[in-house]
């Protein structure tokens, strides 16, 4: 069993890896497409005002959650530690609640849900890796 453990790490943190570093960099490489989504998708919400700083505060967070997980999956090949992997999860978990915040302002419960998902998912992330 003891074996499986430093592997279990090492996908946890690369999954989540791939999760933020793609949403992180969808946002920059596309920011006024993804700017102009949100402000219609607020257009009814209190946040409407706020869209830009958020979206900037939210691709900030998503890359550091996907580069904080990809250097803990390094860690964790190089010298066994998971520091940086439960750094990366924790992260992670930060940038699912603010997803999850800008869905329930926005009434987009659908959308709610499966980030309900993604957070259930990061919640035993984060316990396999305590």
């Amino acid at each position: 069993m003891l074996a499986y453990i430093p592997f279990i790490a090492l996908v946890i943190a690369i999954f989540w890896a791939i999760v933020f570093l793609q949403s992180g960099l969808d946002k920059v490489l596309d920011w006024s497409g993804n700017l102009s989504w949100l402000k219609g998708h607020f257009a009814q919400s209190p946040l409407r005002n706020l869209v830009p700083l958020l979206l900037a505060t939210l691709t900030v967070v998503e890359l550091a959650a996907g580069l904080v997980s990809g250097f803990g999956a390094t860690q964790i090949v190089v010298y066994g530690d998971t520091d940086y992997a439960r750094y990366g999860v924790q992260l992670s978990a930060v940038a699912l609640l603010m997803l999850f915040f800008g869905q329930r302002m926005s009434k987009e419960y659908a959308g709610a849900a499966t980030i309900a998902t993604y957070f259930a998912v990061v919640l035993l992330s984060l316990f396999l890796l305590i």
